[in-house]
């Protein structure tokens, strides 16, 4: 689930959402001025009754193809809090099924939505171990590629590690985080995205084994579970807070660099600390190129 990007609004208390009778699917709207994602705010009910055999077979499709690239790519905690999730492989899950499993574990719980959110929606939804999950899956013909985040990647990729109490904790404070700076501009919105972006989308982890996946948009991606590991093209650097905000990234392409943690330990305890000294810090410091390597980077 990708947080909309920065608006300014004030800060202020969300009321819980509606809940919405007939889910809509939303994904992006083609305009004069090219693709726009469309935003909602609300919950619904998981209209499970409503997917097609087509749509399973999609999931069924994407399961398989994505736990045989895992083997040996995916970091050893998303692949152990897979197997205690027991999502099912041939069919799309039922996320009450799921939740039961995830509450009982790291007090965290799925909830049905209709596409991206706005980010004080989706930062107050983190706070309250809440994850956004869009409810409608992608058509065949998208099975490589699609411009929004669907069911498979909410799911697939970004459920399972909600079983792991550190980067549960992470995602938490994340969200508080993200609420404390909600108002304070967009500048600091965009940083915090790009922080979501590099760990919680896109990061990976060094083993004892090697480097390993462990971000959400790569895990549920054949051609990115692939090349963020094996390819010689982007940077592998080692994971610095500030260097991770001052970082654009592109959401069209692979990623041109990939920032590297050495645990789930080091990613919470960096950035536990109030934000607001590094806010200050960062004001004013033109944004680093995507595929940029500085001074004092650890290249991986």
């Amino acid at each position: 689930m990708r947080v909309a990007a920065p608006m300014l609004k004030a800060a202020s208390a969300t009321p819980e959402p509606p809940m919405l009778e007939q889910p809509r699917r939303l994904e992006s709207v083609q305009t004069e001025r090219g693709s726009i994602p469309v935003y909602a705010t609300g919950t619904v009910e998981q209209p499970w009754a409503q997917y097609t055999a087509t749509d399973h077979t999609v999931w069924q499709q994407l399961y398989a193809r994505q736990q045989a690239l895992l083997v040996g790519r995916a970091c050893d905690a998303f692949l152990a809090a897979q197997e205690k999730l027991r999502m099912p492989a041939d069919h799309i899950p039922h996320f009450s099924d799921l939740n039961q499993i995830l509450t009982a574990a790291t007090g965290w719980q799925i909830v049905a939505v209709e596409g991206l959110l706005p980010e004080l929606d989706f930062f107050t939804h983190l706070a309250n171990r809440r994850f956004p999950v869009s409810w409608w899956i992608r058509h065949p013909d998208q099975i490589d590629y699609l411009e929004e985040p669907d069911l498979f990647h909410d799911l697939f990729g970004h459920v399972p590690l909600l079983m792991e109490p550190l980067f549960a904790d992470y995602l938490q404070a994340y969200g508080q985080g993200g609420i404390k700076a909600h108002g304070l501009g967009p500048d600091a919105l965009m940083q915090l995205a790009r922080l979501y972006w590099y760990t919680v989308e896109f990061g990976l982890i060094r083993q004892a084994d090697g480097l390993r996946i462990y971000g959400a948009g790569i895990v549920s991606s054949k051609g990115e579970s692939i090349y963020s590991l094996e390819s010689a093209a982007p940077n592998r650097l080692g994971f610095d807070l500030e260097r991770v905000m001052r970082t654009r990234y592109r959401i069209d392409s692979f990623q041109q660099t990939y920032f590297v943690i050495d645990s789930f330990e080091q990613l919470i305890s960096t950035t536990l600390a109030d934000f607001a000294p590094l806010y200050a810090r960062l004001a004013g410091q033109d944004p680093i190129p995507a595929d940029a390597v500085l001074d004092g980077d650890a290249v991986l």
